[in-house]
């Protein structure tokens, strides 16, 4: 019988590596061009007052996209440099590191701020446009073609999902991309295999699906669907193309709210039979956001998720 999990762990992939976030550290693990794996570990510090609105539903689904976007900036970053040093090759690596001030890390408190900050507005902006785009271009195309908001609602929606899968299609074909999905998918099947009360193995993990329910791939799909479904309520009715905009980026909130909390009832209703097909839209996006593994990338998802564990019981020990 599996053991029991006392934790539920969430990560996402990075440049020929993955970072996963535990109770108190978030930590990253990189295999370099020579094969070493090197981490980049993360203490977790939040506000009192920001913890407690993590705890008020339809809030907390917010404020942790905001702090999941701000924190993976950082570790994405981190393997973005590694990987630079290693395609710029070791002398050019030993000519910057002369050139660095004698004491002092890459990683300054500015460019922590400005990296999180980065990531933060990132998002909001990819919001915005993804937002933006569909219901622009369905109010030129098909303003004339039907009364029904509802109709209107559907059309944006399915609109969104081409744009997507488009998007998600055209860059899976570049080999870093190809590689940072595959890593994706090795940070899955760790979570899986972890869940499931397996030993953390490279044979043990590579059994179970790249897939997983509380993906953020889920979290996108959703969100459209949310979307057609508020916008599609009587009061949000609108006149005009910029009215309609409006009230799309007034309800941009509520919508990443009802969200994370239909990703949290899809997750919770996983094992029911009837009711597990509410997540399938989100796992059918994963066949495009995640690809199968090697075993060496899956050695170094088990090496972060193991990394993060012995940080986090150390935390708790003392």
């Amino acid at each position: 019988m599996p053991q029991q999990i006392p934790s539920i762990y969430g990560g996402q992939a990075v440049i020929e590596g993955v970072m996963f976030a535990g109770r108190n550290v978030n930590v990253t693990a990189v295999r370099r061009k020579n094969e070493e794996i090197v981490f980049y570990e993360v203490p977790k510090t939040s506000k009192p007052w920001l913890q407690k609105l993590k705890k008020i539903p339809f809030v907390r689904g917010i404020i942790g996209i905001l702090e999941s976007s701000a924190k993976g900036s950082q570790h994405l970053n981190f393997s973005i440099e590694a990987y630079a040093e290693d395609e710029a090759g070791e002398e050019e690596v030993k000519e910057t590191a002369k050139r660095k001030p004698e004491g002092r890390s890459g990683w300054s408190l500015s460019m922590l701020v400005g990296v999180t900050l980065a990531g933060i507005l990132s998002f909001i902006f990819g919001k915005l446009v993804f937002t933006i785009v569909p219901a622009a271009v369905e109010e030129l195309l098909f303003s004339g073609v039907t009364d029904s908001i509802f109709v209107h609602n559907l059309i944006e929606g399915l609109i969104k999902i081409v744009f997507l899968l488009v998007y998600l299609y055209v860059i899976s074909l570049t080999p870093l991309i190809k590689r940072l999905f595959q890593y994706h998918g090795a940070e899955h099947k760790v979570i899986s295999a972890y869940e499931a009360g397996e030993e953390l193995t490279v044979a043990n993990v590579q059994k179970y699906t790249r897939l997983h329910y509380r993906c953020g791939s889920s979290f996108i799909v959703l969100s459209v669907i949310v979307g057609v479904l508020l916008y599609s309520l009587p009061v949000f009715t609108w006149d005009s193309l910029w009215e309609r905009i409006y009230i799309r980026i007034l309800l941009l909130p509520l919508v990443l709210g009802l969200s994370y909390e239909a990703l949290r009832l899809t997750n919770a209703l996983r094992d029911m039979p009837v009711l597990r097909f509410l997540g399938y839209p989100g796992l059918w996006l994963q066949l495009l956001t995640t690809k199968e593994p090697t075993d060496d990338q899956v050695a170094v998802s088990i090496a972060s998720f193991n990394r993060m564990r012995e940080l986090d019981q150390q935390v708790v020990k003392a």
